[in-house]
């Protein structure tokens, strides 16, 4: 479902140049990885109830020198052990010990299909994931097809911030403004990507399909990656500052 107010690019005088994408929700549906996970979390509840409230600080803190000192300082406090030792717990049960349940994950359907598309097309791709992109190898065969995989962790801070999204134009080589940044929530990735002065997309839950319900504050909101396809290929139409290159 494309939005009656998605932007006019001959009026705006916005052009699309670059797709870049979230990973988890938006490449693949949160309830698969839910499912798969439960028997983990639960043997390590303790730890990830602690984990959730230091992340939920991190998505307010400004940029840090050190992402992972603090992140993992924050956590011994909660947890009452050192930060070395809350460091390897964080690796050995988040960034190594989620690993494998992304094996078996089927992302939705057409992403692939999606990702090789824009490329033929011109456009520059890229990934924007608050985790590592490495967790989930190959990203399901797209990563070959990207320009830019970033962490944002590896900026220093987490999504929403204005930083992380500056840093994905960057690396890049492109304004802010050309570039439409594809996500599932609401608050890190399509708000963040606004206030950054991207163009967003939306992909709506099932609730949001079912009752027909797009996202006010979201450029386009959709619910299959076909829609997506017609929505950024026709973006440009008629524009007459439409060159890719």
């Amino acid at each position: 479902m494309i939005q009656d107010t998605a932007p006019n690019s001959v009026q705006s005088g916005r052009v699309i140049k670059a797709v870049a994408f979230d990973i988890d929700g938006t490449l693949y549906p949160d309830i698969r990885l839910y499912v798969r996970m439960a028997g983990y979390f639960l043997k390590n509840i303790r730890f990830f109830i602690q984990y959730n409230k230091v992340r939920k600080i991190l998505h307010r803190t400004a940029p840090l020198g050190d992402f992972y000192e603090y992140q993992s300082r924050l956590l011994g406090e909660f947890l009452h052990v050192s930060p070395p030792t809350a460091r390897r717990m964080i690796r050995e049960k988040v960034y190594v010990g989620l690993c494998p349940f992304f094996e078996k994950i089927r992302p939705y359907a057409h992403v692939y299909e999606t990702f090789s598309l824009f490329k033929q097309k011109g456009y520059k791709l890229g990934i924007l994931s608050d985790f590592p992109p490495w967790q989930k190898g190959s990203i399901w065969g797209v990563a070959d097809f990207c320009d830019v995989i970033l962490g944002s962790e590896e900026c220093g801070a987490l999504k929403p911030s204005v930083y992380t999204f500056g840093t994905l134009a960057q690396k890049l080589g492109l304004p802010n403004e050309n570039i439409l940044y594809v996500g599932n929530s609401i608050r890190s990735d399509i708000n963040g990507g606004k206030n950054a002065g991207m163009l967003t997309a939306y992909i709506m839950p099932l609730w949001r399909r079912i009752l027909k319900k797009p996202l006010p504050q979201a450029d386009i909101s959709f619910s299959s990656y076909r829609q997506l396809q017609k929505f950024v290929l026709n973006y440009n139409v008629d524009s007459s500052d439409s060159e890719l290159n």
